[in-house]
């Protein structure tokens, strides 16, 4: 593996830092922190990043604890065929509106696996625009080149993430493994020879453990098919293979075990695993012996320890990612004025932002509203009485007759609202801001903007921060202004 790794390095140019940290994988001590992820358009999301950087910190935090030498992994996921998930990347423009800039993929990319997508002439135009939409600033230039470099035509696009990852977080020691390295597959392929033999148990075997963690109240994130095998059959489209009786079927085609060991034989690399096996391959491939997961991994994660035992690979601990929201001092400084909780500005109607202009409003406004509040209730309560006693199905009535008179209350104090929303701009701004940056069109900030947006903003000193920052533990979710 250190050997298949190296050849990467060269043929990628990766920074000397990661170059050394990949040839200790060489030695038996040495043990791995991994983490992974497609390989989204430009980087991919800003949780994207927080992984890598997890996985550097908590190498460092091994090896200064345990004496052991300790080497963070980036897997990508180069086999993954959900090209809508991340052919798009998405920026915040100099208006603080979310931009989306997508690759243009033909219709026969449908099913394909990533690192089968080349870029084709039409990503120098996409990284024009791409340019011009960032809100320029001292790194804007830096980081333009740098992707020109990654993503330049010819590139595969895996390779270009890649790269761009390299770039960014190599000199900190990070290897990057492009998981579709034909090179990588025979030392993986007793794995899908036992996955192929014993059809089904890896399924059934997530699946009961899906069924445990239903009947705990928890969540079972995949829900295993009985007919599965934890196999993909690779080329052109990325097709899964299913028991067929005592046979197994592969699209349209189906064949016999003999026929399909065979073809694994002779070609390895034509096989990849789905999500249930894939980790059983990383850990297989590499010393790992901790995995930083993103909340969802964590959740089909707990379907798999008997996954692992059955394939003789020993699990490793799973630690979780960081999670950050990384916004200007402005939108700390509102958030801390009014007093709000920061999940609060998630919602997207405008129920808070009338509650902070509703708190905005002149003492004598909400005081005179407070006070016909309480009258219309009292005098209604007091003429309810009233009128029973002259009839007692009159009380429908007065009750009926308060409720309007409420609702009208609300309406005019709702009315009042509104003209304070027109007159205070200012609150309104600030309000859209914060909201913007901490939930891109009603997303958590880390699932949604580009880690690139961020370096293009705040520089390098941004990851220097973020890989040595001591208060950043992974117990909470940190806004931070940097």
């Amino acid at each position: 593996m250190a050997d298949i790794v190296a050849a990467q390095q060269r043929a990628r140019h990766a920074p000397p830092e990661a170059i050394a940290a990949a040839e200790r994988l060489s030695s038996l001590d040495t043990v791995a922190i991994v983490t992974g992820q497609q390989a989204g358009l430009f980087g991919g999301p800003l949780y994207t990043l927080l992984k890598a950087i997890s996985a550097i910190r908590l190498a460092r935090q091994v090896e200064a604890r345990h004496g052991v030498p300790t080497v963070a992994v980036f897997w990508v996921d180069a086999e993954d065929h959900d090209l809508d998930e991340i052919h798009a990347c998405h920026i915040l423009d100099a208006e603080q509106s979310v931009a989306t800039l997508a690759l243009s993929l033909p219709p026969t990319a449908a099913g394909t696996p990533a690192a089968t997508v080349r870029l084709g002439d039409d990503i120098v135009g996409l990284l024009d625009q791409l340019t011009d939409s960032l809100p320029q600033t001292d790194f804007t230039d830096e980081v333009a080149t740098g992707l020109r470099e990654a993503y330049a035509q010819g590139h595969g696009l895996v390779e270009a993430f890649a790269i761009w990852i390299e770039q960014r977080l190599g000199h900190l020691g990070l290897v990057v493994f492009d998981a579709s390295d034909p090179a990588a597959k025979p030392l993986a392929a007793p794995l899908f020879e036992r996955e192929v033999r014993q059809p089904g148990v890896t399924a059934t075997l997530a699946g009961a453990a899906g069924e445990r963690l239903r009947a705990a109240g928890f969540h079972a994130q995949v829900d295993a098919q009985p007919d599965s095998v934890a196999l993909f059959q690779l080329g052109e489209r990325r097709l899964p293979i299913r028991r067929d009786g005592d046979q197994f079927r592969i699209g349209d085609e189906t064949i016999s075990g003999e026929v399909l060991l065979s073809r694994l034989h002779d070609d390895p690399a034509a096989v990849g695993p789905n999500v249930l096996l894939r980790p059983v391959v990383q850990d297989r491939l590499f010393p790992t012996v901790c995995y930083v997961a993103g909340p969802n991994e964590l959740a089909y994660l707990a379907q798999l320890k008997a996954v692992y035992a059955h394939f003789d690979v020993p699990m490793p601990l799973m630690a979780l990612r960081m999670t950050v929201s990384l916004v200007d001092a402005a939108v700390i400084k509102f958030v801390r004025r009014h007093n709000l909780a920061v999940e609060t500005l998630h919602r997207r109607d405008e129920s808070l932002l009338n509650e902070l202009l509703g708190a905005q409003l002149p003492e004598s406004v909400d005081q005179a509203m407070r006070a016909a509040d309480a009258t219309v209730r009292e005098q209604m309560e007091a003429l309810a009485v009233a009128v029973t006693a002259v009839d007692q199905t009159l009380a429908g009535a007065a009750e009926s007759t308060r409720g309007r008179m409420e609702r009208d209350l609300k309406n005019l104090r709702n009315k009042v609202v509104q003209a304070a929303k027109r007159r205070d701009q200012t609150l309104r701004r600030q309000f859209a801001r914060a909201q913007t940056q901490l939930f891109p069109s009603g997303t958590p900030q880390e699932r949604t903007i580009a880690g690139l947006f961020f370096l293009n903003r705040y520089g390098p000193a941004l990851i220097d921060r973020l890989v040595t920052d001591p208060t950043l533990d992974t117990r909470h979710h940190w806004v931070v202004a940097v």
